[in-house]
């Protein structure tokens, strides 16, 4: 059997045991259409903050599957500024932030417009705004050529990498992406959920660019996960479940590319994500309830524009422990000012000390009573 599935000689003649997907793709879609209803339901700020933590974590976890850390909050402000929705004093955020949110929104806003080689380059592009990957230069909105030989997936230190795949010659790329454009923009009767798995293995398997092929495979899941929830607005996040499950996710796509052309164990691994990402979606629904609840409970209190930042921070999640001097340095006040905003909120019962106290106190979210 050749080395890479592309080297069939039906390739790209993909096909899969429809049997075998029915009842997981029936309790998938039903799943699907019960958590959007729960959203719809919601009313419109609480169906933005969903939107807007959805998004988030969507672009974070992407980036993070390929070794990629992005600041949450520079993500939370441009998502937030580019949909209108009014989420407090955020940080500006750099181009490198900018462009892989840009690819997102665009993916999953203009989810029922064709996809096209310019609509691609431009994402490449977005994603690489200097031309570089890490230190090294890449060809930013354009093929991979030969010039810098094979393309390969590899693990492993220098001198001992693991080479994992290697993907088609450059002098195919061209060919290739036609067959997988004018697939992808073909009107038919696939199911838009296989149809989004089936997408992002093809053009992972084809690895077009120098780099952000994983990234831009996810968009393009993205976009079918939209068109097939109808909706623009993203209550769940496949990136998210997917950095969870990276391993396994790693090792599907290895053994699949190695296979052969049935797809099988494929779209029931993505069914199988796709169906722990929508269990993932009812905490997020659940977060955003309680912070609707928190608000509610503290409607009437004096609260400066610090301490609604801090505890919104503490709502949607704040990494470490909370303390004064955090307090300072995340909103440029002195150590007295920060002290003086957490002994008010100690007092009205909003903030509670942690177990511990001495030098370094750090301070939590006091449970909301129920009334009555």
């Amino acid at each position: 059997m050749p080395a890479s599935i592309y080297d069939l000689p039906d390739w790209p003649k993909f096909h899969w045991n429809y049997e075998a997907l029915a009842n997981r793709l029936s309790a998938v879609r039903h799943k699907q259409g019960r958590l959007i209803g729960r959203m719809q339901a919601l009313g419109f700020p609480l169906r933005e903050e969903a939107v807007l933590k959805t998004l988030t974590e969507d672009v974070l976890k992407s980036s993070e599957i390929e070794g990629e850390i992005l600041d949450k909050d520079q993500v939370r402000s441009s998502i937030a500024r580019r949909l209108g929705i009014d989420a407090g004093a955020l940080p500006p955020a750099d181009r490198n932030v900018e462009g892989v949110v840009e690819m997102m929104l665009d993916a999953t806003q203009r989810f029922d417009q064709p996809l096209n080689v310019a609509r691609l380059f431009g994402w490449h592009g977005a994603l690489f705004p200097t031309g570089r990957s890490g230190l090294s230069k890449i060809k930013v909105a354009q093929w991979r050529d030969e010039e810098s030989g094979p393309m390969r997936v590899v693990s492993g230190a220098y001198g001992r990498e693991q080479v994992h795949y290697d993907a088609p010659a450059a002098h195919r790329l061209d060919n290739e992406m036609q067959d997988f454009l004018n697939w992808f923009n073909l009107e038919d009767k696939l199911d838009p959920v296989i149809k989004a798995a089936l997408a992002h293995l093809w053009f992972v398997t084809i690895h077009p660019f120098d780099d952000g092929n994983g990234r831009i495979a996810r968009a393009i899941a993205d976009m079918l996960l939209a068109r097939s929830d109808d909706s623009p607005q993203r209550f769940y996040s496949m990136s998210a479940q997917i950095r969870l499950e990276r391993n396994a996710y790693y090792d599907m796509l290895e053994a699949t590319q190695k296979g052969d052309l049935d797809i099988t164990r494929w779209l029931e691994w993505f069914l199988a994500c796709l169906d722990r990402a929508f269990d993932r979606a009812e905490a997020v629904l659940s977060n955003v309830f309680r912070k609707a609840e928190f608000w509610k409970a503290h409607a009437a209190a004096p609260l400066n524009d610090r301490q609604r930042d801090i505890l919104n921070r503490l709502l949607d999640g704040f990494e470490g422990k909370l303390n004064s001097s955090r307090w300072a340095k995340i909103e440029k006040c002195s150590a007295d000012t920060a002290l003086r905003d957490i002994n008010e909120l100690v007092a009205r019962g909003i903030l509670a000390r942690d177990e511990g106290g001495g030098r370094s106190t750090s301070y939590s979210l006091a449970e909301i009573k129920a009334d009555g």
